[in-house]
């Protein structure tokens, strides 16, 4: 199985929140979308719930027929050196057509997708992946991201559970977090990482650098051991 080098780049508060309405307030802001171009990760992907608010206007795709596809597959409507990727397991955000071909969308789906939303994909000139039952098998679509779109490395700029998803999966090489100097206190806010399962033991980290800003932010790289 091949795999792009994964690294998640998050900002956070020095409590470990990312709600980014709440990081925008912080200093190290700047610095976040700087050290997300220093980390050389042109394909970016993010999930359902951050796609929403910041990608597409919120709309939800209807199925008139539920038939499902029931198989691993993929389409390149779009052939690119760099994607903004989505994770959407069922397939359910609407999209405009796709006209870039310099950072296009490529969804990741289970294979729980509508035949009916791919189709739809299809019609906007919008590249999927497909793979994975009950839920989106995160291995086999690293694997045909590498192999079939030839992506080589990618900077995951999600939330907690697309992250935590990614770790539990065992495809996180690096991590690159922004902590901005401030604090959110929130009870309910996402963290850096959520949803590993209560048995699993804390993944060891290797400190790969830090850095310093006159605004406070600090910038932390660690290689997941």
């Amino acid at each position: 199985m091949s795999k792009p080098y994964i690294i998640v780049h998050m900002m956070e508060s020095v409590d470990g929140r990312i709600d980014c309405g709440m990081t925008a307030q912080l200093g190290g802001n700047p610095e976040y979308y700087s050290s997300l171009d220093a980390i050389n990760a042109p394909t970016r992907i993010s999930g359902r719930v951050t796609a929403a608010s910041e990608l597409t206007g919120g709309g939800q795709y209807i199925p008139q027929d539920n038939a499902t596809l029931n198989k691993t597959t993929f389409t390149k409507n779009v052939t690119a050196d760099s994607y903004n990727i989505v994770v959407d397991t069922k397939g359910t955000l609407c999209w405009g057509t796709e006209t870039s071909t310099s950072f296009p969308h490529l969804i990741i789906t289970s294979e729980d997708v509508t035949k009916e939303y791919l189709d739809y994909l299809d019609r906007q000139n919008i590249s999927w992946i497909a793979t994975g039952k009950g839920r989106i098998d995160l291995m086999q679509a690293m694997d045909i991201l590498a192999t079939e779109f030839g992506i080589r490395r990618l900077a995951i700029v999600g939330g907690g559970k697309i992250n935590g998803g990614f770790l539990n999966a065992g495809l996180v090489d690096e991590i690159s977090v922004l902590i901005g100097p401030g604090i959110d206190g929130r009870i309910g806010q996402s963290s850096l990482f959520d949803g590993r399962p209560g048995n699993r033991q804390p993944v060891a980290l290797q400190l790969k650098g830090v850095k310093s800003y006159e605004d406070g932010a600090v910038w932390l790289r660690y290689l997941v051991k």
